[in-house]
């Protein structure tokens, strides 16, 4: 695991390559991994040629003796840097030694090298692994950037000046003065719609994301960015529970398997729920030690699932350690806010810093169960509710445009106005409802109408073009792809790679190994849920390997008492920050509807946890980013700049 950085230009190699620029360009790269040093504090390679730099920071995993990158082919001709885990690394080594390669280290980077050597472009696609990987070819002058299928590992990239520049991280295209300190306004509208900056770009203008599944490739000055996978959309139309069951069951055993390949201690977090649950189960059946599994709770009952942890770890023989997150942890949000470089918004985070934290005292890798949701059918969301679902069989001619009608006739914010707003809605338009914060009305009543203009609303109509592609599918199973491409890598797997990465901990996740991923998207809808019952063939197999008790536990996710915290001695420490004038007066929002909201949800009239947890965020941020302050020193530690 590790994080990268560096940049290519189209310049010439008697331009680039004068003593005095390949100089500037080498300082230029160490500023831009110096920045990640929390991604690998055991490593740093760094290598300059004329118009490609190529740069890592390496956390330690597999061959600590001689994994150092970049790595290079026989000639020199090829150069990778890679951050990551390829899980079929072995494989892939022995077919090429049959073909001809001589290999100088055991690390899984090297497989790269050699790979592209042998199928150029074609290699990216034999990798069974997550990924953000940079290789330069000096023959054709061309960088290629990969990212993995799911989007487990972030790859970014800017264009300016005739370079592009890439990166891990946006602290790495900030240190090399490759990004304008202001905000994208679309990219703002997209984070306070779904607590999260949108798939293809960031919060700063011009800076993008390497989809998941993608390569890019820049040659002769010009990117070009190709997919090389994409999800499958086709489901099996003809396959019985126990068949179904039996193979889902095998590729889940490989997928752990191959999953624990490491040279330093491993471990797992543990929730209590099923996902984590079974992929501990899978560890300890495949482990010849106790699992070390690490898990978080809180002191609000409601959100605390550490009996759930402990049963679980208790009938596997794991080692257990916990740790329970009191109000007191917003403490640490200065520090959150600086890892994730842009504003974000998903609470959780809180609980995966710390569980990350508890982790890395014992273990270098951790195994999570992200992604068993938007594979298997785990979100309320899949379920109509029984409001909505009564309301789809009354036999009223019309009734979805009525129910738009009488929703239009209420005042903003009037009781019942929600609902009937959501059941007129068509189906995809409901599942974008579900899934939003401020909803393009409550957009325009936050935003100021000069930047609410400038914003657009882009957010629901992306989403509504992820539907496309698989529009001949089942409403859930479209849900669970829209999820599985948004949601899934900029929230979830966003979360967990910042957080863990912070404490230089390696997290894997086992249930996106893509050949996992490819069967689970292809079973039919019908084995995912059933009666009402999300996760059916999941379940199945996990009541081979865990506690009754388990499988029968209501789904809590990893939830946080904001509402409590709200409430609670912190509520002033809120307003001290929401409202306070330099908040105000910043000329995005209208201040007026962030007092009404606060002064709502304090008085118990509405809830709004959420939304001013949006604000709260995006303020710590726009303190730590944009209001003069760097938020990480020149020694590559946060500044902890933003301070509630």
């Amino acid at each position: 695991m590790c994080g990268i950085a560096g940049f290519a230009d189209a310049l010439t190699c008697e331009e680039a390559g004068t003593p005095e620029r390949l100089e500037a360009d080498m300082r230029l790269v160490r500023a831009m991994c110096r920045v990640i040093r929390h991604r690998g504090p055991d490593d740093e390679g760094v290598r300059v040629e004329p118009g490609v730099g190529l740069g890592m920071r390496r956390l330690s995993i597999i061959d600590l003796a001689t994994g150092h990158q970049p790595i290079g082919s026989e000639d020199g001709a090829v150069q990778v840097v890679f951050n990551g885990e390829i899980y079929n690394f072995r494989e892939l080594r022995a077919d090429l030694e049959r073909a001809g390669h001589r290999f100088t280290t055991t690390t899984d980077t090297e497989v790269i090298v050699h790979g592209y050597e042998q199928w150029g472009r074609g290699v990216f696609e034999r990798l069974r692994g997550m990924f953000g990987i940079a290789l330069w070819d000096s023959r054709l002058r061309a960088l290629w950037l990969a990212r993995d299928r799911a989007g487990i590992k972030p790859l970014y990239y800017v264009e300016r000046d005739g370079r592009l520049f890439y990166a891990s991280e946006l602290k790495s295209l900030l240190a090399a003065g490759a990004v304008e300190r202001a905000i994208d306004p679309q990219a703002l509208a997209h984070y306070f719609a779904f607590l999260y900056t949108p798939p293809d770009r960031a919060i700063f203008p011009g800076v993008r994301k390497l989809p998941p599944g993608h390569l890019l490739c820049w040659r002769d000055g010009r990117a070009t960015v190709t997919a090389f996978w994409t999800p499958p959309n086709e489901e099996m139309v003809r396959v019985d529970d126990a068949e179904a069951e039996e193979m889902l069951l095998a590729r889940l055993r490989d997928a752990v398997r191959s999953h624990l390949v490491s040279d330093v201690p491993l471990g797992a977090f543990l929730s209590g729920g099923v996902d984590s649950s079974l992929v501990v189960a899978l560890m300890a059946e495949a482990s010849a030690r106790p699992v070390k599994t690490f898990s978080i709770g809180f002191d609000e009952p409601a959100y605390d699932e550490l009996d759930a942890a402990r049963l679980v770890a208790q009938h596997v023989g794991a080692e257990h350690h916990e740790f329970v997150v009191r109000p007191d942890a917003l403490a640490i949000l200065d520090r959150i806010v600086a890892h994730f470089d842009e504003p974000f918004a998903d609470p959780s985070a809180i609980p995966t810093w710390y569980v990350a934290e508890l982790a890395r005292r014992h273990v270098t890798v951790v195994l999570s169960g992200d992604g068993g949701d938007e594979l298997f059918a785990g979100y309320d969301r899949y379920v109509p509710h029984a409001q909505v679902a009564t309301f789809d069989t009354l036999p009223v001619p019309g009734k979805r445009a009525l129910a738009g009608l009488a929703a239009r006739s209420l005042p903003r914010g009037a009781r019942g106005q929600r609902f009937l707003r959501h059941v007129a809605r068509d189906d995809e338009s409901r599942y974008i409802e579900s899934v939003s914060f401020f909803g393009p009305e409550d957009r325009d009543a936050l935003f100021d109408p000069e930047f609410a203009i400038r914003a657009g609303h882009a957010p629901e109509d992306h989403l509504r073009g992820r539907f496309d592609r698989v529009r001949h599918m089942p409403l859930v199973s479209r849900m669970m792809q829209v999820d599985f491409g948004t949601y899934l890598p900029e929230d979830v797997l966003t979360k967990v790679d910042r957080m863990s990465m912070a404490h230089s901990i390696e997290s894997r996740v086992p249930l996106l190994d893509h050949p996992l991923v490819e069967l689970a998207l292809r079973l039919p809808l019908g084995l995912k849920l059933r009666d009402g019952q999300r996760k059916y063939l999941l379940k199945r197999v996990a009541a081979r390997l865990l506690p009754e008790a388990i499988l029968e536990r209501k789904k809590q996710g990893f939830g946080v008492p904001l509402a409590v915290w709200f409430r609670g001695s912190l509520g002033t420490a809120f307003q001290d920050v929401l409202l306070s004038p330099r908040t105000r007066q910043r000329g995005y929002f209208q201040p007026g509807e962030i007092k009404r909201l606060m002064h709502e949800h304090l008085a118990g009239r509405r809830d709004h946890e959420w939304r001013l947890w949006q604000l709260l965020m995006f303020e710590l941020w726009h303190r730590a980013y944009l209001d003069g302050v760097n938020a990480w020193r020149d020694d590559g530690e946060p500044a902890c700049a933003a301070q509630v």
